[in-house]
């Protein structure tokens, strides 16, 4: 769906003659329970003279984080509706914890939907600290009204239209940084519904040649470079690995590759992005079981993310050169699928015992980094729904990560600062031992099909095709990239977006 339109404003917001008003309550950790309505909430609160609080307490509120108190105004301000979103205890510095704004925001936003115009009068230091906070709330608010327009042929009774326009109240409205976070934030915003949009389309909806289609007809309109590689061109260039997982399918894989230059710019860093696109994974000859497998439809979220990146880059026009490439392929099993015992030469010519046709996404990917690598990049930063081992270890909201040193906190300290947090995993030489192969340079998985460091045999496996000297990062999204619980915070049910505004922001810390 059409993504709300921003703006910025400095009137009052009692006076604002709008659907509704968002403001910030504080819960205070005293005895008595008290609350205190946020900053920017100061001219409501004095218009309900005195009874805001004890008014929005006899409702319920607690300003526990992401809490959504709705009250009727009644005249008392301009706005028919005003909602108070919990936002924690009252902060030591000027403005909230990011990502407890963040996540309010999004919150705030997604109960109002039906409205037309809202105002967010939540708190906006009048200060330097400005540019993250606006920054947050806008993609929080932008984000938790996400919906996926889907496939109904009536509408959903009750079913109300997310908002169509979102105002922030800021001190100056004219200022110049706040009104570049608004734009930034819009256009950060639209890669992650992007993303979000391409995770939730059906799988027959989404074969290889229909995202890569897609793909290549957004970025064109950005103005980035593209290049498709398919069937016949992938097995004429040694594409092994994506070869491989796509011969089983009657929807022939395709390697994209999208290039973004920037201008007046002598010698910049080079970054490339590589994305997992399988399209739908049944596990191939591996057979997955059938419960839970429709989720697979988001095993391309790797992918998605890249795409949607590139595209923002185009937008935001950072000065590093940056290409993203697209392992794209559909797993299924047939007469034609790879098999178990299977030797295969990948593109920098290594060759791999095939153990286990459901761990394709290292296959692929492996294709896509060596050829990114051989390109030529100064970093590589690869994403995927590669293992169930990271749900395991680390849940649905924390990526595992692996790699070099410092592709890996670039990662990490962008995770942090934007709300998609990545924990460092070590890449230990004894699974490595474990994955020799006597027949080939190395096997796919443990050669004892061993789960034990199931996350970890991936990042290892993947590490075989990133050229010395390139500083590179394994992103493992598995969990994080697709929500199946009902909405908090921005996140809404399905894809996420995670992790389209990691990959932005390491690309804006290169820069």
């Amino acid at each position: 769906m059409t993504q709300p339109t921003l703006s910025l404003v400095d009137t009052d917001p009692a006076e604002s003659a709008v659907d509704a008003i968002v403001i910030g309550l504080h819960s205070q950790p005293d005895e008595d329970g008290s609350l205190l309505p946020a900053a920017g909430a100061e001219s409501i609160a004095a218009a309900f003279d005195g009874k805001l609080i004890s008014t929005l307490a006899l409702l319920g509120a607690t300003g526990a984080p992401g809490e959504v108190t709705k009250l009727a105004t009644l005249g008392t301000i301009a706005a028919p509706i005003l909602v108070a979103v919990g936002l924690g205890t009252e902060p030591d510095g000027p403005a909230p914890d990011l990502e407890t704004l963040r996540r309010g925001a999004g919150a705030a936003v997604r109960a109002l939907a039906g409205s037309n115009t809202v105002v967010l009068a939540l708190p906006v230091p009048d200060d330097a600290g400005a540019a993250p906070v606006l920054r947050a709330t806008l993609e929080g608010a932008l984000l938790g009204g996400y919906r996926f327009a889907g496939y109904k042929s009536k509408p959903a009774k009750g079913r109300r239209d997310p908002v169509a326009e979102l105002r922030l109240h800021v001190p100056d409205a004219a200022d110049e940084a706040a009104a570049a976070e608004l734009r930034r934030a819009g256009i950060v915003a639209r890669a992650v519904r992007q993303t979000r949009d391409w995770v939730n389309t059906p799988p027959n909806a989404l074969r290889p040649a229909d995202l890569a289609d897609q793909v290549a007809a957004a970025a064109t309109e950005a103005g980035l470079e593209v290049e498709v590689l398919d069937f016949e061109q992938l097995k004429a260039g040694g594409y092994g690995g994506i070869v491989a997982v796509g011969q089983g399918s009657e929807a022939p894989p395709r390697l994209v590759k999208l290039t973004y230059t920037p201008s007046g710019v002598t010698d910049p860093k080079r970054v490339a992005l590589v994305g997992k696109g399988i399209t739908f994974d049944t596990g191939g000859v591996s057979i997955k079981p059938a419960a839970g497998m429709w989720e697979m439809k988001s095993d391309m979220a790797g992918a998605a993310a890249v795409a949607a990146t590139l595209i923002a880059v185009a937008e935001l026009e950072p000065g590093v050169a940056v290409s993203g490439y697209l392992a794209i392929a559909e797993n299924m099993p047939s007469g034609s699928a790879y098999r178990p015992g299977d030797v295969v030469t990948m593109f920098n010519g290594k060759r791999v015992e095939v153990f286990n046709t459901d761990a394709e996404g290292r296959m692929v990917l492996g294709d896509a980094m060596a050829r990114a690598c051989a390109d030529g990049t100064d970093y590589l930063f690869e994403t995927s729904t590669l293992t169930g081992g990271q749900v395991i270890a680390l849940g649905k909201r924390i990526s595992g990560l692996m790699g070099s040193d410092e592709a890996t906190g670039l990662v990490e300290a962008a995770g942090t600062t934007v709300g998609e947090p990545a924990w460092r995993m070590p890449l230990p030489d004894d699974v490595r031992k474990g994955m020799e192969s006597e027949i080939a340079d190395i096997c796919q998985t443990n050669a004892n099909l061993d789960r034990a460091g199931h996350m970890l045999q991936g990042g290892v496996f993947l590490r075989e095709f990133v050229t010395e000297g390139v500083e590179w990062a394994h992103i493992d999204i598995a969990g994080p990239s697709y929500h199946t619980g009902e909405a908090n915070g921005y996140w809404t049910k399905g894809g996420t977006g995670v992790p389209v505004r990691t990959l932005l922001q390491v690309i804006d810390d290169l820069a």
